[in-house]
């Protein structure tokens, strides 16, 4: 069996909430690298990040069905501003502290300090922390 590469992330939870939803369609797929990245957060862009991996004869439908996933997931997120849909989960790199995390983890080596993650919509240029469903009024995930 011969597996290619599919898609790659850099978190567990997005790679195995993907991973699932292929494999109920029945496609045959795993994930290569997710303990690694899992256990040490620091080699993700050493190696890649977490890699889907999916039969070479399903690839196609294995795309379509990526790309439908993504598009609905995007389709249920929008700006508590504008309301647009053009919004992504981000690092923040407009507070102090990020600056100042960054600066300290570079001058001090070791470990990199946490850093704030916000929603970042690319049409009003707000950041917040929660993003509005679109189709009711209670605020959704990340997803």
């Amino acid at each position: 069996m011969s597996f290619t590469l599919l898609n790659t992330y850099n978190n567990y939870i997005d790679a195995n909430l993907h991973l699932l939803q292929l494999q109920e369609e029945g496609i045959n797929c795993w994930l290569k690298d997710e303990n690694t990245v899992t256990i040490d957060p620091l080699l993700t862009n050493a190696i890649g990040g977490i890699k889907l991996m999916v039969h070479e004869t399903q690839k196609e439908r294995a795309q379509d069905l990526l790309r439908t996933i993504i598009n609905k997931a995007k389709e249920n997120r929008a700006c508590p501003y504008c309301g647009s849909h053009n919004v992504e989960y981000i690092v923040s790199n407009r507070k102090p502290s990020n600056w100042l995390s960054a600066l300290f983890t570079y001058l001090l080596g070791g470990y990199p300090l946490a850093s704030e993650q916000r929603y970042h919509c690319f049409d009003c240029g707000k950041e917040f922390e929660e993003v509005k469903n679109s189709s009711s009024d209670v605020p959704v995930g990340r997803g």
